[in-house]
């Protein structure tokens, strides 16, 4: 540790001394030579955002919590942007549908009626 050198910011990736990292330096330094390292191509930091929200939403994650992962500031701006990773929930949304008026009405709970249909 660095002793009275540290300062406590609540960061969870932190300088030496506690104080936020450079992007930068952290880019330049340390993730360029990550990638290649590992043999992998020389992609923008930034994609590593794009990677995660395209991974969450293509196996099913709620689009609510992959936004709020994400800090937009709101569900719009992450449909918007991720929209082409959602085409099944189209497919699934009509397959919620088919499954639902297929069963026998007295199968559905009667707080699940809207206006006193059905």
């Amino acid at each position: 540790m660095v002793g009275s050198l540290w300062e406590e910011n609540g960061l969870i990736f932190a300088s030496e001394t506690g104080h936020p990292l450079d992007r930068r330096s952290v880019v330049k330094y340390q993730f360029k030579k990550l990638l290649k390292r590992a043999g992998l191509p020389d992609v923008r930091f930034h994609d590593l955002r794009h990677t995660c929200a395209t991974l969450l939403l293509g196996r099913n994650v709620n689009p609510k919590i992959v936004s709020e992962m994400l800090g937009h500031a709101t569900i719009a701006i992450t449909l918007d942007t991720y929209s082409y990773v959602l085409p099944h929930m189209q497919n699934e949304a009509t397959q919620a549908l088919e499954d639902a008026l297929s069963q026998p009405t007295a199968a559905i709970a009667p707080d699940a009626c809207v206006g006193g249909f059905f």
